[in-house]
C-alpha cells in the first residue's frame, strides 16, 4: 500500500513542474486524491462489496470534481492534472503511464452488459475536455487532441483531432510527452489552402481577361498539399 501511495507521489512530481513538496501533492491535488480513493474502491468492488466501493467513489467525486466508476481498471503512473469534470466509466480500462487533463470523458454508447467502455493503452495522453466513447481501444503512445471526439479506435503513436476524431500524423517511435497542445489543425490547413487556390484562381482569371496568353497552372507544391488535406478530409481515410 505504501509503495503504490509512494509510486502515485513520485509520478505527480514527475509530471507536474508545479509541485513543490509531498505535503503540498497529499493535501492539493484533486486527480492524486481521486486515484488513491479509487484504488481502495476497486479492491472493494472486486471482492464484490458493491455498496461500500460506490460510496467511497461517491464520495471522491464529492470533494475532487472527479468521477471514477469503482468498476474501471485504472494502471499503474497515471496522472489526471486538474482533473475536473473527468469522468471513467465501469468498463474503461486505463494503461500505465497514461495523462489526462480536465474534462476528459471516457464514456459509454450502449445500454447493454458487458464492455462498453473504452480501453487506453500505455503512455496516452489526453487532451482537455476530449471525449473517448464505446469499446474502442486507444493504441499505446497516441495523443488525443483538446475537444476532441473519439468514436473508433486509435492506432499505435498517432496524434488524433476533430469531431469526429480523425488521425492526422502517425508516428512510427512512440513518444510521451506533455506537448499535447501542439498538434497538427488541418481545419486551418484546409482554410488557408482554399485561399491560396483562390488567389491562384483569381491571377489566372485576369491574366485571361487582360491577353491571349495561357495563364499558368498551379504549381506541384500546391496540388499536393490540396490532396493532403483532401484526404485527411475523405470519409474513408478515418481512424
Amino acid at each position: 500500500m505504501f509503495r503504490t501511495l509512494r509510486e502515485e507521489i513520485n509520478t505527480v512530481r514527475d509530471r507536474d513542474p508545479a509541485a513543490r513538496s509531498t505535503l503540498e501533492i497529499l493535501l492539493c491535488y484533486p486527480g492524486f486524491h481521486a486515484l488513491c480513493s479509487h484504488r481502495v474502491a476497486h479492491v472493494l468492488w472486486k471482492r464484490r462489496l458493491y455498496l461500500p466501493a460506490r460510496l467511497i467513489s461517491h464520495f471522491a467525486r464529492f470533494v475532487t470534481g472527479i468521477e471514477i466508476h469503482p468498476g474501471a481498471t485504472i494502471g499503474k503512473r497515471v496522472f489526471i492534472d486538474h482533473g475536473t469534470g473527468v469522468v471513467i466509466g465501469e468498463t474503461a480500462e486505463v494503461g500505465d503511464d497514461v495523462l489526462m487533463y480536465q474534462g476528459v470523458t471516457l464514456g459509454g454508447t450502449s445500454l447493454e452488459k458487458g464492455k462498453r467502455h473504452p480501453t487506453i493503452g500505455n503512455k496516452v495522453v489526453i487532451g482537455s475536455a476530449a471525449i473517448v466513447l464505446g469499446p474502442v481501444t486507444v493504441g499505446e503512445a497516441a495523443r488525443i487532441g483538446s475537444n476532441s471526439v473519439v468514436v473508433t479506435s486509435v492506432p499505435n503513436s498517432a496524434i488524433v483531432v476533430g469531431v469526429p476524431g480523425r488521425v492526422v500524423e502517425n508516428r512510427q517511435k512512440p513518444v510521451m510527452d506533455l506537448q499535447h497542445g501542439e498538434l497538427p489543425d488541418p481545419f486551418s490547413e484546409a482554410v488557408k489552402l482554399l485561399l491560396e487556390e483562390q488567389r491562384s484562381l483569381r491571377g489566372r482569371l485576369s491574366k485571361l481577361e487582360s491577353s491571349d496568353v495561357e495563364a499558368p497552372v498551379p504549381s506541384e507544391s500546391l496540388a499536393s498539399r490540396i490532396a493532403v488535406i483532401e484526404k485527411v478530409f475523405d470519409n474513408g481515410d478515418g481512424i
